[in-house]
Parts: structure tokens; sequence; C-alpha cells
């Protein structure tokens, strides 16, 4: 990947303020990037995450945006147009997660995953997508998914329902845009030492090395290398990789199913 590869083009990160969300930004910022991030954080409280893309000299803009809701995310796509021009890529990353069994979690709950995971990132990758074409851009979209979307996860049903149709969400979306010269694509990560699984192996590291020691590679994955494989998704030269989910999950879903 060339280091001008992303240089001036414009990018959208959904659930901006989250680990793996903020490694993206921080990533296609060194790029030379523009990055449009959104979250459901009110600015003030997003404003100390942001502090490391001012430390960075990199050009950002925040917009605090619920994906669930279509016309918060076409506004927000509408805004970032009016600023720079255009989107080059975007990044549907926006997702949350109920730790609960499939016979305790409730019907709301339930329901606002999927509208935030499964629908949101439709809102999202869709509304980029007519963007693009709009703009005659041969963009690119990367969902960030999940092992869980081919390996039940009992404690988790909600999330890894939406992630299996993301997963088919990115193949439909691939081949109705492909046409058009966008790429469409699925990162889909393991034991992410991020977020909610952050917090609770950071409170109990025992568990952390249980997790560690149930990954073939015996590594748990870093927010930024997900980001950098991210980035692989979206360089130029990957002509030909659309509709495609790449798996980085220490070779998990070889030895286990949940």
């Amino acid at each position: 990947m060339e280091s001008n590869s992303f240089k001036d083009k414009v990018v959208l990160i959904s659930g901006g303020m989250g680990d793996i969300g903020q490694a993206v930004a921080l990533e296609f910022g060194k790029m030379g990037a523009k990055i449009g991030i959104s979250d459901i954080r009110d600015p003030t409280t997003a404003a100390a995450k942001l502090s490391l893309m001012d430390n960075l000299g990199v050009a950002y803009r925040y917009d605090q945006v619920d994906v669930s809701n279509a016309d918060e995310v076409e506004g927000w796509i509408q805004d970032v147009e009016g600023q720079w021009g255009h989107v080059d890529i975007a990044i549907v990353n926006a997702a949350t997660v109920t730790l609960k069994d499939v016979q305790e979690i409730t019907a709301k709950e339930w329901e606002r995953e999927i509208q935030v995971n499964l629908n949101g990132s439709f809102f999202m990758a869709n509304a980029a997508c007519r963007s693009f074409v709009k703009k005659k851009v041969a963009g690119n979209i990367v969902f960030l998914g999940s092992w869980a979307a081919h390996a039940p996860h009992t404690n988790i049903p909600a999330y890894s329902v939406s992630k299996a149709a993301l997963r088919m969400l990115c193949k439909t979306m691939a081949l109705s845009y492909a046409e058009k010269g966008i790429r469409v694509n699925e990162i889909a990560p393991g034991y992410v030492n991020a977020g909610l699984s952050k917090e609770v192996w950071d409170k109990d590291p025992y568990s952390a090395s249980q997790a560690r020691d149930r990954v073939p590679v015996g590594k748990l994955i870093e927010a930024d290398e997900v980001a950098k494989q991210v980035l692989w998704l979206c360089d130029p030269s990957n002509r030909h990789t659309t509709g495609s989910t790449l798996l980085m999950d220490g070779g998990l879903s070889l030895l286990r199913t949940k």
C-alpha cells in the first residue's frame, strides 16, 4: 500500500468513538485522508477522545448521529459532501451488543440491536453508495463484522444474528453496485482487545489469559491491527476484492463454534 493511497480521500466512519473506530480514523488520518466521524455521543463528550486527531493535525469533523435513524444518516452524508465535495470511503462500524442468553433477552433489547447493527449499517452503506453514484466516485464500503456471524455465541444472540445478516447484506450490495465501480467488503475480527471485551479483560486479567489461550495463534487482536486491515481492503490496488469477508480471528473458527 502506497503512503499516498488515501491522501485527500474523504472517509466516513460510524461508531467513531469506539476503540476500533478511533484506530481506523487515526490510520486513515496518517495517510492524509479527511475523516468524517459520527457517534451517538454529544460533541462535548467526544472532544476528549478526538484530541488524538488534533495532535496529529488530521483534517476531520465530528457529527452526533444515530445510525438507526435513516434521515440522520442521510443528513450527515450531505453535510460532509457540503464541506468536502464528495465521499470516497465509508467504514460501517457502529454497533451495540447485549450480553444475554436468547432465553433472557427482551424484545426491546433485540429490536434495538437489530435496528443499530443491521438496519443502521444498511442505512449508512446504501446512503454512501448513492453518494458515490451521484458524484461518480469509485467508492469503497467496509463493514465491521465479526466471526460471530458464522459461529453461534449463546451469550450474544442478537449480535450474532445481526452480523450474520450483515454478511449477506455485504454480498448483496457488492453485486448490486459492482458495475458502478464500487467495492463492498467485510472485515470479521475474532477476539479484539477493545471495547466491552477490553473493559472485562482489564478488570479480570485471568479471563484475558483464558481468551488468549483459546486462540490458536495465542494472541488477542489489537484495534490498530484491525484498522490496518480495513485500510488494506480499501486500497485502490485491490480492484477485484469485493463481496469478500476478511476473517482475522487467529484461527478461532478452525477449532471453535462458540
